[in-house]
């Protein structure tokens, strides 16, 4: 299966997935199964064509969304290592930690599984701004905030994370093709499901 050749219902999927689309994007629109993108829809993210067949049973809703996780596990781990740096709260540095391991392994194995996937090593969402992602404003703003403002902010870039990270692997779950891709969001869904339990538990 090629990228340029996604079915209309893993194209809609796909569209999800990228939901809220990349900030700042000058890409310019593509066309999915052969059609040109209208100008209604100029400026969404969609799925690259032109590029080299896939291996093995990956779809176009796995690559998408192995993607979107590498760019999202990648720009959440400067936020989780400023923890120790910026607070002495025992429950959120414990919590901080736990999420930084888990990621790192996830991230580990979406890049593996991508490899194995044969689809592009540039990651379209690269120096984007999406949901769920921290800015780089954002993260200089944490550097310096007070102790008591930096766990306020923490808590709230660490949910708008994990609650869009859970809500695509949802996604991923229900229309990918690969069986260790699936899994992986399984996974994902549900270690960040338990985190978001965690991250409500702090006290304010």
């Amino acid at each position: 299966m090629r990228f340029g050749t996604v079915a209309p219902a893993a194209a809609a999927l796909v569209a999800l997935l990228l939901v809220g689309g990349c900030a700042g994007s000058d890409a310019a629109p593509a066309s999915v199964s052969g059609t040109p993108t209208s100008a209604a829809t100029a400026g969404r993210p969609a799925v690259p064509t032109g590029t080299p067949s896939l291996s093995g049973p990956f779809n176009g809703t796995d690559i998408a969304w192995l993607q979107l996780t590498v760019a999202m596990h990648e720009r959440v781990l400067p936020l989780l290592d400023l923890v120790p740096q910026r607070t002495a709260d025992p429950a959120v540095r414990r919590l901080a930690a736990r999420v930084r391991e888990t990621h790192r392994a996830d991230l580990d194995r979406s890049r593996r599984l991508l490899d194995r996937s044969g689809a592009p090593k540039t990651n379209p969402h690269e120096g984007h701004d999406m949901p769920g992602m921290v800015t780089a404003a954002e993260l200089t703003a944490l550097g310096t905030a007070p102790e008591a403002e930096f766990r306020r902010l923490f808590g709230q870039h660490l949910r708008a994370h994990l609650e869009q990270s859970v809500r695509v692997a949802g996604a991923e779950q229900r229309s990918g093709a690969d069986p260790e891709t699936t899994a992986l969001a399984g996974t994902i869904v549900r270690t960040g499901s338990a985190y978001l339990t965690r991250l409500a538990q702090l006290p304010d």
